[in-house]
């Protein structure tokens, strides 16, 4: 099986996480930050400028740095089949 991880910026203080994908589509990004029982799961949406997405885990917001674009870009190198229909 193959873990899909992202690298997330926390706003506050500038650090970058590296994040679990549970799963991805253009609309949302679900993460999970931690492993085992201490682990948190989030939802990241797109912002309104659709250049980045954001979402908040335990009151800090935490942003990944790429566009809807890119991100369906993502999904469909990864996975052909799951292409939308134009």
């Amino acid at each position: 099986m193959n873990i899909e991880k992202i690298k997330v910026r926390n706003t506050d203080t500038g650090q970058v996480h590296e994040v679990v994908v549970f799963s991805k589509r253009a609309e949302a990004i679900e993460v999970v930050l931690g492993e085992g029982v201490h682990n948190v799961k989030c939802t990241l949406t797109p912002t309104r400028s659709g250049l980045a997405y954001a979402g908040k885990i335990m009151g800090r917001e935490i942003v990944y740095e790429r566009s809807r674009e890119q991100v369906q870009a993502d999904i469909d190198r990864l996975d052909p089949r799951l292409k939308r229909s134009r």
